[in-house]
């Protein structure tokens, strides 16, 4: 079993690394390697799309490196891997991005990615730190986790879905901000899940062990 993070030259992939290294040790699930090669996008059991920074950069760069790119849409959308997308990952498997300008984003769920506007003025963009789960459906990456746990955000846009029944949880932060979204072999995780803990630990544990 060999899962597969993105290295589209856009974020900090040390982190994710490790967390998922450790869990796929601690729950068996094989190999997990970073990669930047489409050989091994390609040939990858599930593939992880991490990604900071903002969307028509992020975006920019996966497209730019055409080899991962191609190889993950084929995984994907032809072949029914596993996909996790994690915070601008996430954002990235929207219709369009709204950061700056007007950007495609790969059409997996269908949405926009949209700036956080809190009702209450106090509550500052971005949303940073800690803030707790509302689960709105059943799926396996959330086996072991229930509302009210917590994660880690670092975010100023947040993805706003066209079907209510592909946002799978969200948080309260002036008004609700998408968590978690997905559909068929897909998800995605607005929050870093390899820095929330024993939570995020057990979502990657989850989805390591995933078999739609």
């Amino acid at each position: 079993m060999l899962t597969a993070i993105i290295d589209y030259e856009s974020g900090n992939l040390h982190s994710a690394e490790k967390a998922f290294q450790r869990v796929a040790r601690e729950v068996d699930a094989g190999e997990v390697v970073v990669t930047s090669d489409a050989d091994v996008v390609a040939k990858a059991d599930r593939l992880v799309l991490p990604g900071d920074g903002a969307f028509p950069a992020c975006a920019t760069e996966l497209r730019g490196h055409k080899g991962i790119y191609d190889a993950m849409v084929e995984a994907v959308e032809q072949k029914g891997r596993p996909f996790l997308g994690i915070c601008v990952g996430m954002q990235l498997m929207a219709t369009k991005g709204h950061e700056y300008n007007e950007t495609d984003g790969l059409n997996w769920v269908a949405g926009d990615v949209v700036r956080i506007e809190p009702s209450d003025s106090a509550l500052k963009v971005p949303h940073m730190g800690w803030n707790d789960l509302v689960l709105e459906s059943e799926h396996p990456v959330f086996a072991g986790v229930k509302s009210g746990d917590h994660t880690y955000f670092v975010h100023s846009y947040h993805f706003r879905v066209t079907d209510p029944a592909q946002r799978l949880a969200y948080v309260e932060y002036g008004q609700e901000v998408t968590a978690v979204i997905g559909r068929d072999t897909m998800v995605g995780m607005q929050f870093h899940p390899e820095k929330s803990q024993d939570v995020g630990l057990r979502m990657i544990g989850n989805f390591l062990t995933w078999a739609p």
